[in-house]
């Protein structure tokens, strides 16, 4: 599992022109599945995610009850180093997947997050308004 954590001042994702995901000071989390991937990447991504020292004054988003919008990424997993066209092999499919992604917002709302998210498998555009600019790679 892999996730691309940034802190944001605002970030929204919308489907086909309407909203279905926003935040306000907090956490965008991009985040991919791989074939291996289970229980013990969703906790302990979820748990890293929560406590992750990065907002102001080095403190987690725990820390400030920062809402997170987390956003389903299987391009994280590209694998670019032949040719033009990245594949895609590294990352999990649809079906196996989704339910990952579903179980790491779920294991962050029981930390006490709040959290929205993007539209598994949709065409969707994602915007923020990064701080600091911070940005972080977390890999399980």
């Amino acid at each position: 599992m892999k996730a691309v954590v940034q802190t944001v001042s605002e970030a929204e994702v919308t489907v086909e022109g309407a909203g279905v995901g926003a935040i306000r000071d907090g956490l965008l989390v991009l985040v991919g599945i791989t074939h291996t991937d289970g229980p013990d990447q969703v906790k302990w991504m979820a748990e890293k995610i929560w406590k992750l020292r990065i907002m102001e004054d080095e403190q987690s988003a725990s820390d400030l009850d920062a809402p997170i919008l987390l956003v389903s990424q299987f391009t994280l997993y590209a694998d670019s180093r032949k040719g033009r066209r990245p594949s895609w092999n590294g990352a999990a499919p649809g079906p196996v997947a989704e339910p990952l992604v579903e179980a790491v917002a779920a294991a962050l709302r029981g930390l006490g997050a709040h959290v929205e998210t993007g539209t598994f498998g949709a065409m969707m555009r994602v915007s923020s308004v990064n701080v600091g600019p911070t940005t972080i790679l977390l890999e399980r």
